[in-house]
């Protein structure tokens, strides 16, 4: 009879968390989580899930656009409704919600619908009542920060922004993040007037530069107002809305202001800062392989370890995390490298492997193969808007160690390039493999003509 009430008692009912807790439980261990919240986490309430819904929504405003110069006329201009999208989307979340509660009833893993504190390496307290656990995970994930200035109350947060209460027609964003330049191509995709505030030079710092000034142009070519080195001084509530102060000294009236600045880790009341836990420099749980703190028995994953912050990463770290401390297999560590990713502005962007930047420095010798075009759609629709696409090969070996692309459907695309890349395949593959036409994905491998070194 083990010592402990359970093998694993996992803090935080996200994405990472549940992974965990079924993955465990199915290797036989018992099993409890702890959630004060709503289960699914971030992704699931407040961020890949509902954002992904909202730039849907957003998307038909091009459409309507498009679809006139292919025949189709509109009796009378599209209304958009905020309250139906906005209550659609949390009839969806709730349905969500429902499953993530039935597979851990279904694992026949325990939840206590409580926030749990951290009394020492193998005991918590949760909803009164104290437990013991042989491994403790924490995953609970990151919660939104607000910068300090003056009239901060007024703004909301990337939690908050999905559940206005009316629609801002004049709408600002400040921060130059994913989250930023998402929200700024959605509002403005609903019909806001959408400014986007950002105190360097150009957002989507860490992307390939290439990408980065194209998608900036796209987004103001979609009416997006871009306002770069410059950040919010101050915000005063006014009599028709509220007066945004820049450092630059421009006064702007909007309806709502969102700070998307980045998240920090919801670590609040755990009790971990009692057990001197080590930490990163970013305030992140600073974990080995096994993901395993500075308190062996006391394991965190996902945005808590300061890792990428998406959803398919903390996934992945939770089945390794099982496999580590829950199986006889052989522990594999998970590779970081080659992870791809999108941003669903508009148009989307669809990446993986190394920045045009990155490669310079790792590799030195490398050429670089770009297609900037206007997709075949919009030569009847009479868009403007034009997609890129670009490759990034190691000229000593050939391989593609890099693969972007701005343009619709971004995402989708890219996943599949994702395993090439990651398999290693040269552009010699690349270009021996037959493209699918008429599309834009095509591009990929019928680019031949090196655009620089």
């Amino acid at each position: 009879m083990s010592e402990f009430d359970y093998d694993l008692f996992v803090i935080g009912a996200g994405s990472g968390g549940v992974r965990a807790a079924r993955t465990a439980a199915a290797t036989g261990a018992r099993v409890a989580v702890a959630e004060d919240r709503y289960l699914g986490g971030t992704c699931v309430n407040v961020g890949c899930v509902p954002k992904k819904l909202y730039s849907y929504a957003a998307h038909f405003h091009d459409a309507f656009e498009d679809s006139a110069g292919f025949g189709w006329n509109l009796p009378e201009a599209p209304r958009f409704d905020w309250a139906t999208l906005r209550d659609n989307k949390i009839a969806e979340i709730q349905r969500l919600n429902g499953i993530y509660g039935r597979l851990l009833d279904g694992a026949d893993v325990r939840l206590y619908n409580a926030r749990a504190h951290v009394i020492d390496a193998h005991h918590i307290d949760v909803a009164g009542e104290t437990v013991s656990a042989d491994k403790i995970l924490v995953a609970t994930g990151g919660w939104p920060w607000v910068p300090d200035f003056p009239g901060n109350e007024h703004v909301v947060d990337s939690n908050q922004v999905f559940d206005l209460d009316t629609f801002p027609e004049r709408f600002l964003v400040l921060g130059g993040g994913y989250i930023a330049v998402e929200f700024a191509s959605i509002f403005n995709g609903l019909g806001s007037s959408t400014h986007l505030i950002y105190r360097g030079e150009l957002f989507l710092r860490g992307f390939d530069r290439e990408v980065r000034e194209f998608t900036r142009d796209e987004m103001a070519k979609k009416g997006v107002q871009l306002h770069f080195e410059t950040n919010i001084e101050c915000i005063e509530r006014a009599q028709s809305g509220l007066q945004v102060t820049l450092t630059n000294g421009e006064v702007i009236e909007v309806d709502a202001v969102l700070a998307a600045t980045g998240r920090k880790p919801h670590l609040q009341s755990l009790g971990l800062d009692q057990l001197d836990i080590v930490l990163n420099d970013d305030g992140t749980l600073k974990v080995n392989e096994a993901y395993e703190t500075s308190v062996p028995s006391i394991l965190a994953l996902g945005d808590v370890t300061g890792g990428p912050e998406l959803t398919p990463v903390a996934l992945e770290e939770a089945m390794h995390m099982v496999q580590h401390h829950f199986t006889d297999d052989p522990p594999r560590n998970l590779d970081y490298h080659n992870i791809a990713t999108a941003v669903f502005c508009h148009p989307n962007i669809g990446t993986v492997g190394l920045s045009e930047e990155e490669a310079r420095e790792v590799y030195g010798n490398i050429r670089v193969y770009s297609a900037d075009f206007r997709p075949m759609k919009h030569t009847l629709s009479g868009s403007d808007e034009r997609c890129l696409m670009k490759l990034i090969v190691d000229d000593a070996s050939d391989r593609v160690i890099g693969a972007h692309m701005v343009g619709e459907e971004a995402g989708e695309v890219i996943q599949g390039i994702a395993i090439a890349v990651r398999a290693g395949l040269t552009k010699a593959d690349f270009d021996v493999t037959v493209g699918i036409h008429p599309t834009g994905a095509e591009e990929f491998v019928t680019m031949r003509s090196v655009t620089r070194r």
